[in-house]
């Protein structure tokens, strides 16, 4: 996990502004860079945080669980997508479930506007210089939500497929997409991601014609990182497989709102 420079998440610094519908972090840089700090000093720090954030994870999940909240976590590198397939989603299912959205960009709410015309409440997080979401700032995100009983949260994190495998935000599961124009190998060079998510969604998969793409390779990457990793093949401009993701989300969603001592 980065705990420093570029990764700093500006617990202290946060601004809300309810016009703009944007939460801004980081904007200090006086701390950005500790030269000179031992490595072991680092892994204290990195322990800290950790722990920290856990516990603000934990106070995110019992509150999403109490309302009945199923939350997806999307993680994937920059231009795989995400947004274009979330505006998909949220098109088939928003007349299902009531919806929400918190987008992590480091800066501009240009995502969080997209999601807004599809006619869904959403949430900019901008980070700063933070290179991912953590669950300080999505609490106070869940602050200026409709968190309706019920309902579904999509957590658009910043593209990045490093340092968002670490942290919990209290989602409910992570799913991570990654597009046929990355190239097959990313379950390998980024195994952490691949190893945290339940679900991979393999997009754009239209383009498939025009690449050197091998599916069938990719896919044996990402289980042999993650044996119990589902794969949906997936395409935001055509449509195709957003009904076996959609039909994903609602199993997943009434097994949560389950009893804990019904039979499955």
């Amino acid at each position: 996990m980065c705990t420093m420079g570029s990764c700093r998440t500006g617990h202290n610094h946060a601004q809300f502004s309810d016009l703009a519908g944007v939460i801004n972090f980081g904007a200090d840089l006086a701390d950005a860079h500790m030269p000179g700090t031992r490595a072991e000093r680092i892994i204290r720090l990195e322990r800290d945080i950790l722990s920290k954030n856990g516990a603000f994870a934990r106070a995110n999940r019992d509150r999403l669980k109490a309302a009945g909240i199923f939350t997806l976590n999307l993680v994937s590198s920059p231009g795989s997508g995400k947004t274009s397939l979330l505006v998909r989603t949220i098109a088939d299912l928003k007349h299902r479930f009531p919806i929400s959205v918190i987008e992590g960009d480091q800066q501009t709410s240009n995502d969080a506007g997209r999601i807004r015309v599809a006619g869904t409440p959403a949430i900019q997080i901008n980070t700063g210089w933070g290179c991912h979401l953590d669950a300080h700032m999505v609490g106070h995100a869940l602050d200026h939500l409709p968190l309706n009983q019920g309902s579904l949260l999509f957590i658009e994190n910043v593209g990045n497929l490093i340092c968002p495998a670490a942290v919990d935000l209290g989602e409910s599961h992570k799913v991570v997409v990654l597009s046929v124009t990355e190239g097959e190998d990313k379950p390998l060079k980024y195994p952490d991601m691949f190893a945290e998510a339940d679900l991979m969604l393999l997009n754009k998969i239209d383009l498939l014609p025009y690449l050197d793409f091998d599916v069938r390779t990719c896919i044996q990457f990402a289980l042999r990182v993650n044996p119990q990793i589902q794969i949906i093949n997936v395409s935001a401009r055509t449509g195709e497989g957003l009904p076996a993701f959609c039909h994903w989300i609602e199993w997943r969603a009434s097994l949560m709102r389950r009893p804990a001592h019904a039979s499955l």
